[in-house]
């Protein structure tokens, strides 16, 4: 993968808003199949520019018009926030405390620099193939949990872009929960707090917390070197001797790091879109295929340099070809990313949105089936 140069960056973002960036797939995320009313005109998008203006409480009435507004202001970094009770740019003429964040999807910001006390090759934003798979174990424990401890069934990985990545939980129930709800999954999550003077540490006892039971399940499905590549980060000091013992026996020896700090983005705080760009790496931020999390490594994520580049190498003649057959922007738009290295990542984006879909559908059609009962 190419070097990135930030000082192309924005004419690269011209480009990939006007052909690479996959609207469609985006909207139909977001709308959710338009069966709450304006559920995506109340959505808060906020956008930061050139030399970090930052502008929030941007919303759109349809996709067209999402596309317009990133075509024009070409945003360095685009934040998702809370769907309101009204719509975000007519904040400033609603009564005094009406204005209200009403539902959010679950999100959880997981960052390398978390793992510092821990970590020996590398520190601050600085990450290598060695201290990444603290951020896979830590991915494949919380994905764990929040599957089988609470249920959840639609759980979007993404990769920051940099060095650290974000879940986002998108259940119709899970977007309706209260703050003090959020603040409780997370108090669960984090059984060891991070940091130099930290001093809970997790007892094995003979009744152990559920998430423990969710972690050593995980563990079998790792090869002994991530464990053993884990383990070579930390001193002696910083494990357990009850973790050293579990470790021994096979099961994981990753407790203390992979639940320590998870930050929880509140209702109405906002948290980096996926298919935003790292302004710093140039990385696209992008889904992560929990299936093949093991193989995800960060360092091939495409940069918006190498995939801008790969568009401008299709030939002159299929350029011409596709002009002359004047199809939509829209159409036009799908098939350029689909010649670069994004495909696969929108890929999987679509196979989160098709599970998504079928979910909605066989609540609709449960909905239907009882009311025809009464």
């Amino acid at each position: 993968m190419e070097t990135f140069d930030p000082t192309e960056l924005p004419e690269l973002l011209k480009l990939y808003y006007r052909r690479l960036f996959p609207y469609s797939q985006y909207y139909r995320w977001l709308n959710y199949g338009g069966v709450i009313k304006n559920y995506f005109q109340h959505r808060e998008f906020s956008f930061t520019l050139k030399d970090d203006i930052y502008i929030r409480y941007q919303s759109f009435n349809n996709q067209s018009d999402l596309e317009k507004e990133m075509q024009k202001m070409n945003p360095y970094k685009i934040d998702i926030g809370a769907v309101y009770s009204h719509r975000p740019n007519q904040h400033n003429t609603v009564k005094l405390g009406a204005f209200q964040a009403q539902e959010k999807e679950l999100v959880f910001d997981i960052d390398m620099t978390d793992y510092d006390d821990v970590r020996r090759c590398c520190s601050s934003a600085d990450i290598c193939p060695k201290c990444w798979t603290l951020m896979t174990m830590a991915i494949r424990i919380i994905d764990r949990a929040l599957k089988e401890d609470f249920g959840f069934k639609h759980r979007l990985w993404v990769y920051s872009g940099r060095r650290g990545v974000h879940c986002w939980v998108c259940d119709e129930s899970v977007r309706k929960l209260s703050s003090a709800v959020r603040s409780g999954i997370v108090e669960y999550l984090s059984l060891v707090k991070g940091g130099q003077d930290v001093k809970k540490k997790v007892h094995l006892s003979e009744k152990i917390h559920p998430f423990i039971r969710s972690v050593g399940k995980v563990s079998i499905h790792f090869k002994v070197s991530h464990l053993l590549a884990f383990c070579s980060l930390m001193t002696p000091s910083l494990i357990h001797d009850e973790l050293q013992q579990v470790a021994s026996r096979c099961q994981v020896c990753s407790t203390e790091i992979c639940i320590t700090d998870i930050i929880i983005k509140g209702i109405n705080h906002l948290l980096k879109s996926p298919f935003s760009v790292h302004p710093k790496t140039g990385r696209i931020s992008v889904p992560i295929d929990l299936q093949k999390v093991d193989q995800f490594d960060p360092f091939t994520v495409p940069t918006i340099s190498f995939i801008c580049r790969e568009l401008d190498a299709i030939s002159i003649n299929e350029e011409e070809k596709e002009e002359n057959e004047a199809e939509s922007d829209v159409k036009h738009r799908t098939r350029d990313y689909k010649k670069t290295s994004l495909a696969p990542y929108v890929k999987v984006f679509e196979h989160f949105l098709e599970n998504l879909d079928k979910s909605r559908k066989g609540e609709l059609l449960k909905k239907s089936d009882l009311q025809k009962d009464f």
